[in-house]
């Protein structure tokens, strides 16, 4: 199947995470050791260093400013829309920018102020291997964007606004003409969730394969803009630091790589993947920041104990330097992470994406650090609690709640939503998925939960708690029991940014308790006492960016 010269065919765009099969990637992996191919070379046009990786991949960069002028794969030129090109942030100015060859590797390194930027050929590959070492704040944010002409790739994904025309918020939120929204905030994906994004015609793939993210900030569960499809053309993302919804402060240092790779169409090969790439080849090329794989150490678990084993657990290790994460087996915990930086760190133990677990870990250079089994105290996992009644599970998420999966891709005021509002009864089934993810000032505050208590229940007083992931302006519950009132909770620290709209609920996990005494009960049991929950902030505007919160469990405890 083929399509005209104007309007190629569309087809299914790829957006696979690690456990995708790789495609027919011709010529899209490390070769290793590589032999000088036909062409491999560079040359300088006056404006640029013309680098040919003797495949069917030429790219060109600025000798003024660094930024990526040229992406032609086998006779088609990809780079740019706009009158844009492909760069760190939106253009670094002014730089020094020199090239070097080194057998079958060829290296241009770009200099601006603090900053240093990397660009690798490798002698008959389709890929670009780009480092990025900011050093300090003098660059706003970590971001590389590969700008992709108009008409290349065509798609109708969340995070295309092609066929979009209207807005619905701010400059980057749209709506089709049916009404379905669109963002290029709308990944669906967390960074653990994905190896690689790009697209592909089913002749041609363009992929934008992530690095180990070491230097990023955000953890595993961090979600951020990857790609988007607009009328002027197509961008991939690497996304390092990124103001929006940072529960994290920015890390320093050299990241990457991180790798632009051209297809046959297939997904890229899975050796360019984190966790599977080795760079022995760059170890003697003098990349500021760069250590090799002897310089880094392991961390290995022989297993993780007191574990519901309905859920995923993941590892992470942070500090201010680096972060990293692996997945506990399911059988028995074990876990292990490798290439990691010289240092301590806290290691945390995630049950879904709810830490219920932490200990500090330290790991040297060329050594593997193990660790006897880690148990979880049950005191820690929320969702050991005895509670008499409980809507959602602790797991960190809204997952199970109304509307929780859509919002990782489209706008509260879809369409497809269903309706925001909606009280429970507690008993009737299906409370969980009757119950709104996520709760508004303007839009749904004083939901209601009907509930029966036993005369027993009635005469204690007992524990509620409310547990969310994240709050927008500061948004939180107070509530209400029958004519009991609670307390206005102080505020947790949250993300001043955008997030319940963008796409995201990934906060700071919190959880409200409320201590109900038993004279808010009612005596007749035959009655239901009820719980009104409201959304109290002094910030935020209107609708859907009025404050508002993320839910992940309610219950009652006993």
């Amino acid at each position: 199947m083929s399509g005209s010269p104007n309007r190629p065919v569309r087809r299914r765009t790829f957006v696979l995470g690690g456990a995708a099969a790789a495609g027919t990637a011709a010529l899209a992996g490390p070769l290793a050791p590589p032999a000088s191919a036909a062409g491999f070379g560079y040359t300088d046009d006056g404006s640029n260093y013309v680098v040919d990786t003797g495949a069917n991949l030429v790219f060109k960069v600025s000798k003024t400013n660094g930024d990526l002028t040229s992406l032609v794969y086998r006779g088609t030129e990809y780079q740019g829309y706009g009158g844009k090109n492909s760069h760190v942030e939106s253009g670094l100015g002014t730089s020094a920018v020199t090239i070097a060859q080194s057998g079958s590797t060829i290296l241009v390194s770009v200099t601006y102020g603090t900053l240093k930027h990397y660009y690798a050929a490798r002698s008959g590959e389709n890929n670009v291997y780009v480092w990025t070492n900011k050093a300090d704040t003098s660059v706003s944010a970590t971001r590389y964007i590969v700008r992709v002409k108009a008409g290349l790739f065509l798609n109708d994904e969340p995070d295309s606004y092609t066929y979009a025309p209207t807005t619905v918020e701010a400059a980057d939120v749209f709506a089709k003409a049916d009404g379905q929204t669109r963002s290029k905030h709308y990944s669906k994906l967390r960074v653990v969730d994905y190896d690689y994004i790009g697209w592909s015609t089913g002749a041609v793939g363009l992929w934008m394969v992530r690095s180990n993210h070491e230097k990023a900030s955000g953890g595993p569960f961090y979600r951020s803009l990857l790609r988007h499809q607009s009328a002027d053309g197509g961008g991939l993302y690497e996304i390092l630091y990124y103001g929006e919804n940072q529960t994290e402060a920015q890390r320093f240092g050299l990241q990457g790589p991180y790798v632009i790779a051209f297809t046959d169409g297939g997904a890229p090969s899975s050796s360019l993947y984190p966790g599977n790439l080795t760079t022995s080849w760059a170890d003697s090329l003098g990349i500021f920041g760069y250590v090799a794989a002897g310089g880094r150490g392991k961390v290995a678990g022989v297993g993780i104990s007191g574990r519901n084993t309905a859920y995923a657990y993941t590892v992470g290790l942070a500090n201010s330097a680096a972060q990293y994460w692996g997945s506990a087996r399911s059988s028995d915990g074990y876990f292990s992470i490798a290439g990691v930086l010289p240092g301590t760190y806290t290691l945390t133990v995630f049950k879904g994406e709810l830490s219920v677990h932490s200990a500090s870990v330290t790991v040297t250079a060329g050594a593997t650090t193990t660790l006897n089994t880690i148990t979880i105290p049950s005191s820690n996992d929320p969702g050991n609690a005895s509670a008499i009644w409980r809507i959602g599970t602790w797991d960190g998420t809204p997952s199970g709640f109304k509307n929780a999966a859509l919002m990782t891709y489209a706008h509260p005021s879809d369409p497809r939503a269903a309706a925001w509002t909606g009280n429970v009864v507690i008993g009737s089934g299906g409370e969980t998925s009757s119950f709104p993810a996520y709760i508004w000032k303007d839009v749904n505050s004083g939901l209601l939960v009907y509930f029966k208590l036993t005369a027993a229940q009635a005469a204690a007083a007992h524990t509620l708690r409310i547990g969310v992931t994240t709050a927008y302006a500061n948004g939180r519950p107070r509530v209400t029991v029958n004519d009991w009132v609670s307390a206005i909770p102080s505020p947790p620290t949250q993300p001043s940014t955008r997030s319940l709209t963008v796409g995201s609920y990934r906060g700071n996990n919190y959880t409200f308790t409320y201590s109900v005494p038993a004279a808010a009960w009612l005596t007749d049991t035959s009655q239901y006492n009820v719980l009104k929950i409201d959304v109290v902030s002094g910030s935020g505007t209107t609708a859907y960016l009025s404050a508002g919160t993320s839910i992940d469990a309610l219950d009652l405890l006993a």
